[in-house]
């Protein structure tokens, strides 16, 4: 334990350091499961985490834009689009995903940008988030993946950025775990976790966390992965 806590705390000292590793399958240790993580920016901040934690015991990966910048996987209208891609030719072991925080942002209905307007709409409302969950959904059941669905972190009730009104995680957070239950896919309650320990580990004002933040939920994420590969 006091080896694991020492290793830890080294990464956290070079966090701000921390790249991700270049998405070239050439280079996967043909001896190790393949992991995709499938997620927005908060996923962004804890997969380097994961990746270097499951170095030894996992091939992790996640969409990148030209195999050097991590691709923000955004709300379910953009997973439906590029679901296929992301997926791609390889054998996947275990996928872990995301939707929900750019769901419940406000945009502007006329350019699609961010908005602070309350009367503007949702990225996508629960109605149509479910709609696009359940075909990201029916994709990756298809790779025969152990699927891992990630629920939406908590925020603050006020945060800079595109408006996110509060109780929302809550609410897009039932709405797909529903879809999960029903589909038999491992849920990863990022909430629950989070939820309590937001004022130490979040940023003010912001849906991001801090590196310890992202730490503490890649621990999460790996122990889900793990039970995911023993099972």
């Amino acid at each position: 334990m006091s080896t694991r806590r020492n290793f830890i705390e080294r990464i956290l000292l070079i966090a701000p350091a921390i790249v991700f590793p270049k998405f070239i399958f050439g280079s996967l240790n043909q001896n190790l499961p393949n992991v995709l993580i499938i997620g927005d920016s908060i996923s962004i901040g804890y997969t380097p985490f994961v990746q270097n934690l499951l170095k030894y015991k996992a091939n992790v990966f996640r969409p990148m834009i030209n195999d050097e910048k991590a691709e923000n996987c955004s709300g379910t209208t953009k997973g439906v689009e590029n679901i296929d891609r992301w997926i791609g030719d390889t054998k996947w072991d275990v996928i872990h995903f995301n939707f929900g925080l750019h769901d419940i942002k406000h945009v502007d209905p006329i350019t699609g940008d961010n908005s602070q307007n309350p009367d503007h709409p949702n990225q996508a409302d629960i109605k149509q988030y479910r709609k696009n969950l359940k075909i990201i959904v029916e994709k990756l059941n298809v790779t025969g993946a152990k699927l891992i669905f990630a629920t939406t972190t908590p925020y603050p009730d006020n945060v800079g950025g595109p408006l996110r009104k509060s109780g929302m995680p809550k609410r897009y957070n039932k709405a797909a775990i529903k879809i999960m239950n029903n589909n038999e896919i491992a849920i990863n309650d990022l909430y629950s976790f989070m939820k309590p320990r937001m004022n130490n580990l979040q940023l003010p004002n912001n849906v991001h966390f801090k590196p310890a933040g992202s730490l503490a939920l890649a621990e999460k994420v790996i122990d889900r992965i793990n039970e995911a590969l023993k099972s």
